[in-house]
C-alpha cells in the first residue's frame, strides 16, 4: 500500500502520523482514508467506461462497509448500492443514494422489507435481485396489493466453481444463492409471478476475493446466453462483484488489474450477448472489497507479552469481535508496527477474546514489542466493522476518517459498557 509508509521511523497512513492519532483517540480503532476510497471508486468506474461498457453503474456492496459517512462520499461520486437488508436500504437512502441506483440482493428478503422498498416514490429501487421462485411470488403479491409494478432481476446461478474460500463461494448449485437456468426460463410467463412484476435484468455473483477470472468469464458467458434465451427487453446485465485484492504479498502477481478485469467483461459480453442482438442493456457492478478494503486500517495497542516455552504471544487490545476475517476464514492480513524497527523474532499476535481462534497472525516476524506499542492490521476497510460483534460484552471500536484536507473526523463513536 503506497499510502502506508514510514516517515522519520513512524508509520503514516494517507500522509497522517498514526502515532499522533493514537495519542488523541483510544485504541483499538478503524482509520479510513477518503482519498484512497475516492481513488479506488474512480479507478473502477473510469475503467468500466474506458473498456466501452454500456452506461456502467457501480453499486457498492454495502455489506462490506455500511458506515454512513463513507457511503455519503460514494454517493457524491455517483455510486449506487448493492443491499441485502432493509437496514442497508435505509442507510443507502439516508446517505443520499437514489433509489433507482439500488439493487436489492439476498436470499432472505422479508415481506416487511419488500413492502418498504415497493413503497418508495416513483419506480422505486432499480431492482429486486430475486433468488427463489417463492421470493418472486411474494414480491408480486405485495406489489399487487400496493398497486405497484415490481422491477425484477433474476440472479442466475451459473454453476461454476471460483477459486476462493469455500465460505465466500456463491456460484454453484450446492450454494443457497441464485436460480438455475431451467428455473428462470420455465417460469417467465406464469401470472402468479408476473401480474405486477416486470423482468428488467439478469445478474450473476459467484463469490468474493476472486483473483482468478476463469470462472468469472464462464459466469458472464452463461449470463449472456440465458439473457438472450429470456427474449426479454432487458434494461441491464449485472455482472456482480467479488474482485479481490492482494492481502498477502504472494497475491500481488495474481491480482487482476481493473483494466484487465473490465476488458474481460467487455469482450465476453460483446461475444456472447451484444453481437447476438440489437439490445444494449447497461452493465451493473456490485464491488465492495476492491473499493474499500485498502481504504482502511485497524490500529491496536500492545497490552503485554507472554512466553510459553518456544511460543511468544503478543497480546493486543483488538479482538476477533472487532475484526473477524482471520479467525473466521484463516485470512492473512499484514501486521505492521507503528514504530520502525528491525524484525527480531517470531510471535503470535492474539486478542483478549476467550477463543483460541482470536489470533491476527501466527509466527509473524516482528520487532520486540512492549506494552503501549502500536500495531496496525492492514487492508481492513472491508468486512471489518460490518462483521463485528459485542462478543464477551466488548464495546464496538471507534471509526475515524482522514478527509481530503487531511483532517481527522470521528465518523462512528466507540461503544462502551
Amino acid at each position: 500500500m503506497k499510502d502506508l509508509n514510514y516517515k522519520k521511523k513512524t508509520l503514516h497512513f494517507s500522509k497522517l502520523d498514526i502515532e499522533s492519532v493514537a495519542k488523541k483517540h483510544k485504541t483499538p480503532f478503524f482509520l479510513y482514508s477518503e482519498e484512497i476510497l475516492t481513488h479506488n471508486y474512480s479507478t473502477f468506474f473510469e475503467g468500466a467506461k474506458a473498456a466501452g461498457l454500456v452506461k456502467p453503474l457501480v453499486c457498492f456492496a454495502m455489506k462490506s462497509n455500511p458506515n454512513k459517512e463513507l457511503i455519503k462520499i460514494l454517493a457524491k461520486l455517483g455510486s449506487g448500492a448493492d443491499i441485502v437488508s432493509g437496514g442497508e436500504l435505509k442507510r443507502a437512502l439516508e446517505a443520499g443514494i437514489p433509489a433507482d441506483k439500488i439493487v436489492f440482493s439476498g436470499v432472505g428478503k422479508t415481506e416487511e422489507e419488500i413492502i418498504f422498498a415497493l413503497k418508495l416514490p416513483g419506480k422505486g429501487i432499480n431492482s429486486f435481485n430475486v433468488e427463489s421462485l417463492e421470493e418472486l411470488e411474494m414480491i408480486n403479491a405485495c406489489a399487487k396489493k400496493l398497486k405497484k409494478l415490481a422491477r425484477i432481476c433474476f440472479r442466475l446461478n451459473p454453476v461454476v466453481n471460483p477459486k476462493t474460500h469455500k465460505y465466500i463461494s456463491t456460484g454453484n448449485k450446492t450454494h443457497k444463492f441464485g436460480l438455475l437456468e431451467k428455473d428462470v426460463l420455465s417460469n417467465l410467463g406464469k401470472p402468479k409471478y408476473w401480474s405486477n412484476s416486470q423482468l428488467v435484468g439478469l445478474s450473476v455473483h459467484i463469490g468474493s476475493q476472486l483473483l482468478d477470472l476463469k470462472a468469472t468469464k464462464k459466469a458472464i458467458q452463461r449470463l449472456s446466453e440465458v439473457g438472450l434465451k429470456t427474449k426479454a427487453k432487458l434494461e441491464f446485465l449485472d455482472v456482480g462483484g467479488g474482485l479481490g485484492i492482494d492481502y498477502h504479498p504472494d497475491e500481488t502477481k495474481k491480482l487482476p488489474s481493473i483494466e484487465s478485469y473490465m476488458k474481460l467483461i467487455a469482450a465476453t459480453l460483446d461475444k456472447h450477448f451484444y453481437s447476438q442482438t440489437d439490445l444494449r442493456p447497461r452493465v451493473v457492478f456490485e464491488p465492495g472489497r476492491r473499493i474499500v478494503a485498502k481504504a482502511g486500517i485497524f490500529v491496536m495497542s500492545v497490552l503485554r507479552n507472554k512466553v510459553s516455552e518456544q511460543n511468544h504471544f503478543v497480546i493486543v487490545d483488538g479482538g476477533m469481535n472487532d475484526f473477524m476475517r482471520p479467525s473466521l476464514y484463516g485470512a492473512f492480513h499484514d501486521l505492521i508496527p507503528v514504530k520502525e524497527a528491525k524484525a527480531k523474532h517470531e510471535c503470535h499476535i492474539v486478542g483478549p477474546i476467550c477463543e483460541t481462534s482470536d489470533c491476527f497472525g501466527s509466527n509473524r516476524l516482528l520487532p520486540a514489542l512492549k506494552s503501549g506499542d502500536l500495531l496496525i492490521l492492514k487492508d481492513t476497510g472491508a468486512y471489518g466493522y460490518s462483521m463485528g460483534s459485542n462478543y464477551n460484552l466488548r464495546g464496538r471500536p471507534l471509526e475515524l476518517l482522514i478527509d481530503t484536507k487531511k483532517k481527522l473526523r470521528v465518523i462512528n463513536k466507540a461503544q462502551d459498557y
